[in-house]
């Protein structure tokens, strides 16, 4: 079944301009609204590519940054 839908012509630009040349205009709707299923968190366990080493430099690398962050700073940011 077919619809007819009425679009600005700013619209029908932005859906065109991301189109494929071998996708039609419903495929580029269905694509854009499509949900995208998050995987849980479990799934990334045991993919760390890296050596124990690297990530124990990434986790002392966040903690420090952490430390010099105070909440104060963000209010101070957002006026």
């Amino acid at each position: 079944m077919t619809k007819v839908i009425s679009l600005s012509d700013n619209a029908y630009g932005r859906i065109k301009s991301i189109k494929a040349e071998s996708e039609s205009f419903s495929d580029v709707v269905i694509r854009l609204t499509e949900k995208k299923i998050k995987k849980p968190i479990t799934d990334f366990f045991g993919k760390w590519p890296g050596g124990t080493e690297e990530l124990n430099r990434i986790e002392r690398i966040l903690k420090e940054d952490r430390k010099k962050f105070k909440t104060r700073d963000i209010h101070e940011l957002l006026s």
